[in-house]
């Protein structure tokens, strides 16, 4: 999800084209027992936040690291492609809206509607390329004390639907009806939260690359599942990742630059994200 700009009002649901398992999918793939995962999303291709997060010791613990969604587009998505290639085994991804966008580009022949679309494109390896169409809408892990856990980006019916901590009961049991879990992990919104609602429990463990919050810059946002739900942050070298930005030639590192530096706030988010709904 971007910084909010504000719509004249939200579709209604007829007109809105959802982006669910792809043709190739059957139901989402089940993994586990498990006795804990480490669940990191929306890294954003920001290397020394993903970096920092990675060298904690739970996250080197985890049996599962989960990473759910947007791993790509932002300065250096080849790099993050590698460190999950490093991973093998032990990573689960699931596709975000961005990482479904940049596999059109790259490889469904869609058009770039702006020079950064295509150079984010531009910036995958063919190996890269490949993987990003490969990863599943969704996954579930069976987790010590938590049971099944649904792990998607937007939300089980869309990539690009926002769960936010304000996302009314009503909307959220249409979304969450044909779970076969009591835990629902999203991301999307950049928005770290655990909250009971609709006989469920939806978790987000905020953004690792480009989180909306009011604490210090340079703070990146994860979870530990299992056996309860630990919200957690790592700190890491805000400042480097702007350069970075800036020595990768990414068209926007002014705005990438500004978002990590000044984020909008939780509560401009939800607002937000609540009268939109839908954000690619």
């Amino acid at each position: 999800m971007n910084a909010p700009h504000r719509p004249a009002g939200k579709a209604p649901m007829d007109d809105v084209t959802l982006y669910g398992p792809a043709s190739w999918e059957g139901p989402p793939r089940r993994y586990g027992p498990v006795a804990r995962v480490a669940v990191l999303s929306d890294i954003h291709a920001n290397i020394p936040a993903f970096e920092a997060v990675l060298a904690e010791p739970d996250v080197a613990a985890a049996g599962l690291v989960v990473l759910c969604g947007d791993l790509t587009w932002g300065p250096q998505p080849q790099e993050t492609y590698e460190l999950i290639a490093a991973l093998g085994d032990r990573v689960l991804c699931v596709r975000g809206n961005a990482d479904r966008f940049a596999a059109g580009i790259g490889i469904s022949g869609e058009r770039a509607a702006t020079p950064r679309q295509a150079w984010i494109a531009a910036q995958h390896s063919p190996e890269a390329m490949a993987f990003l169409a490969r990863v599943p809408f969704g996954v579930v892990v069976e987790i010590d004390g938590l049971g099944p856990v649904h792990f998607c980006h937007g939300s089980p019916r869309s990539d690009h639907e926002l769960v936010t901590p304000g996302t009314p009961p009503e909307r959220f049991a249409q979304l969450s009806a044909a779970l076969d879990a009591r835990v629902l992990v999203t991301g999307h919104s950049h928005l770290q939260f655990d909250r009971a609602v609709a006989g469920l429990r939806s978790v987000n463990p905020g953004s690792v690359g480009l989180p909306y919050h009011t604490g210090e810059p340079g703070t990146a946002y994860w979870a530990l599942l299992g056996p309860d739900v630990r919200l957690r942050t790592t700190r890491y070298d805000a400042a480097e990742a702007v350069a970075r930005a800036h020595l990768a030639a990414d068209p926007e590192a002014e705005r990438y630059a500004a978002t990590l530096m000044e984020p909008p706030t939780p509560e401009r988010i939800v607002e937000d994200a609540e009268d939109r709904i839908f954000v690619n």
